[in-house]
């Protein structure tokens, strides 16, 4: 994800993959707090895709009650995230995404709208953080070990690294909508969305949801979410941000109004070796992880896929530069930030706004 940029561990590592630091706060958990409500018109399909798990909600009691549409539904669903992943898992041989990073030419490579629609709001991401985040870190990603083409637990030499950095430049990849084609400027740069796609993909699936007639639901994949509507509490969606120290304990409990929601962060996903310690999240300035103490980012947008940039670009960033990015840009974002004295908690006015009590 970036030029001061982050890496995401995605596809179909499970072992490996960046467990995120949001978790839903299932309906059984919700009613601890709440009363009345209706169980017989919530259904909740559930499925791995992207290297993680998925989780969707819809209230709906016709669709309840007709268990054959519902497992029609479900399998549509699947479909939606096969084909979310045929264009955008680095591992996938033959996805859109690989293709392209093989390719030696330099010329227009046609892609689908999808994936031009994805690469265009991570450049827009790029441009907004100033380099932090940059989908060119493949081949940081591939040498770091978090990718599908690398070996884990590798410390990269400092010639490898000033190699990799050099195929790292958000500006050297060129959009053109009309013929929904890319361009490399350098025949071995090397994108991953990994940083991006599960965004995009609850966005995907949510429009397909709302396209089949439903308005009340939540979905989520791998802790990126998108809400619509109410529960079946005929309230609002509730979610919980979890403490980043390993406990699952819940930080912050919010509401969602129409709005996506994604955290980043990574203190479940790294490897240590001779008794140092390597982030999956790079500085693609640097080529190495990320060393500051920001333990997790939380952003809301009226889309996933820009909140889940985001969270990753202001993780890269780090809670000073993050903060100040999230400041100039009017972002609702809540950091929880690592001291010496415990977690301390920092959030933007837009943030405050949105969860006021």
């Amino acid at each position: 994800m970036n030029n001061a940029a982050f890496v995401r561990h995605i596809f179909y590592m499970e072992f490996k993959l960046r467990i995120k630091r949001i978790y839903i706060l299932f309906f059984s958990l919700v009613l601890i707090n709440c009363s009345g409500g209706n169980e017989n018109n919530l259904v909740e399909f559930h499925g791995s895709t992207m290297g993680t798990s998925y989780s969707i909600k819809i209230v709906d009691s016709k669709l309840f009650a007709d268990s054959g549409k519902s497992e029609e539904l479900k399998k549509s669903i699947d479909e939606v995230l096969a084909n979310v992943n045929k264009q955008m898992s680095t591992w996938q041989d033959d996805s859109e995404i690989s293709q392209f990073n093989k390719s030696n030419s330099t010329d227009w490579f046609p892609v689908s709208e999808d994936f031009i629609n994805v690469v265009e709001h991570a450049q827009k991401i790029s441009v907004l953080s100033n380099g932090s985040f940059d989908i060119t870190v493949g081949k940081l990603v591939n040498l770091w070990g978090f990718g599908p083409s690398s070996k884990a637990d590798y410390v990269p030499l400092t010639s490898e690294l000033e190699d990799a950095l050099n195929h790292c430049d958000y500006n050297k990849i060129s959009i053109n909508k009309e013929m929904s084609a890319l361009r490399k400027d350098y025949e071995d740069i090397y994108i991953d969305l990994s940083s991006i796609a599960k965004g995009f993909g609850v966005d995907t699936v949510s429009n397909f949801i709302l396209e089949s007639g439903y308005s009340n639901f939540l979905v989520e994949i791998g802790g990126e979410v998108r809400t619509s509507g109410k529960n079946n509490l005929n309230e609002f969606w509730k979610i919980g941000i979890s403490t980043p120290d390993g406990s699952f304990e819940i930080q912050k409990v919010i509401k969602l109004n129409n709005v996506s929601v994604a955290t980043s962060g990574d203190y479940r996903n790294y490897f240590e070796k001779n008794g140092v310690r390597y982030s999956h999240t790079i500085d693609p300035k640097t080529g190495k992880p990320i060393t500051h103490n920001l333990a997790s980012v939380t952003v809301i947008s009226d889309n996933c896929t820009m909140a889940d940039g985001l969270a990753t670009a202001i993780d890269v960033l780090g809670p000073e530069k993050g903060y100040e990015l999230a400041l100039k840009e009017k972002l609702p974002v809540f950091l929880i930030v690592k001291t010496d004295k415990g977690f301390i908690e920092k959030m933007t006015p837009e943030f405050e706004k949105l969860f006021k009590n």
